[in-house]
């Protein structure tokens, strides 16, 4: 059975996201380290700013996994046999559409189900995929997929794509609650496909995350943008200079915020004031790289079979697709 979603703040001052987000904010900006979860990025400009980085040049994960499902769709409908395809943070479904082509083909599936927090982005999607697929069920999940896993559809067989590496961005405790509680809301026989990038040479995974153009600079602030917004807050988001670099301890991108001035700013709807030295940092995103056999290991003790896994040409991603083990 799926139990109720306790709270925690982890020793790295992350916390548990799947909780109330604004009491998540509260705790997170008052831990030290302070952190922005990264929920926080994805209104609908959020929205439209990450579909753009995943367009630019140094950003090669899109298109690597792209070729993989190109690839290996057909066998992964095969292989699955599922009825219902989850999508969890859907966005546009740009990818999606290639595993789709090959459910459709096989035959089997009768319902596609996106989940994403973008309500407009989730509708305009859902329109288009129906368009494209006449005899399709879809149906469009608003929510967060930290929070809203129980909304998911049920009965046949499912299989859950969690796609783009956004696996990556949970913290190591993080990561496993939430594969956690998944393995729980997926029923024997179910199944995941999981997309991760894989560990590289650091001056390729530092250049994805700090592009010429600024893409990702402005994606990150955006969270404090949506704050202000939002929560009614009056945070100076020119003060703060974006600072991404390689923790090779943890093998991960750390995305932060790092204040250039003395910052004083209110938050009324938190009734926070929040107050941060020059060269304080706001902690906002990472992105974990992963190795394939520790990736598996850590799938099995979950209560995922070890099933296949399939890379780019170039090996700079992978697919993750595992069986829920009763």
């Amino acid at each position: 059975m799926n139990q109720p979603f306790e709270t925690a703040i982890f020793d790295n001052g992350s916390i548990d996201s799947r909780v109330d987000p604004q009491t998540e904010l509260f705790r997170a900006l008052r831990s030290h380290p302070r952190t922005v979860p990264p929920r926080w990025l994805y209104d609908d400009r959020g929205s439209e700013l990450y579909s753009q980085i995943t367009r630019l040049p140094e950003y090669y994960q899109t298109e690597a996994e792209r070729s993989i499902l190109e690839a290996n769709a057909a066998t992964i409908a095969e292989i699955t046999g599922a009825t219902t395809v989850i999508e969890l943070g859907s966005g546009t479904s740009d990818k999606t559409r290639t595993l789709l082509d090959a459910f459709v083909a096989h035959g089997s599936i009768n319902r596609f189900a996106p989940l994403d927090v973008s309500e407009a982005t989730l509708i305009e999607a859902a329109a288009m995929l129906g368009r494209r697929y006449p005899d399709l069920e879809v149906a469009p999940v608003v929510g967060d997929f930290n929070r809203h896993l129980h909304r998911l559809p049920s009965g046949g067989t499912r299989l859950v794509a969690f796609l783009g590496g956004t696996i990556g961005n949970f913290y190591q405790e993080e990561r496993r609650a939430f594969l956690g509680v998944l393995s729980d809301v997926l029923e024997p026989g179910d199944w995941l496909l999981l997309g991760v990038d894989l560990v590289k040479p650091i001056d390729r995974l530092v250049a994805a995350y700090n592009d010429s153009q600024g893409v990702t600079d402005a994606f990150i602030r955006n969270a404090l943008t949506v704050i202000n917004r939002e929560l009614d807050g009056n945070i100076d988001v020119g003060n703060f200079e974006y600072v991404p670099f390689w923790d090779g301890r943890e093998e991960r991108i750390d995305m932060r915020l790092r204040a250039c001035e003395p910052e004083h700013a209110r938050i009324e709807a938190l009734d926070l004031d929040l107050d941060l030295e020059a060269g304080e940092e706001l902690r906002i995103e990472v992105s974990t790289k992963f190795r394939q056999d520790k990736l598996l290991t850590e799938l099995t003790e979950i209560g995922f079979a070890d099933g296949e896994f399939f890379t780019d040409a170039a090996g700079d991603f992978g697919l993750a697709l595992v069986c829920r083990q009763a």
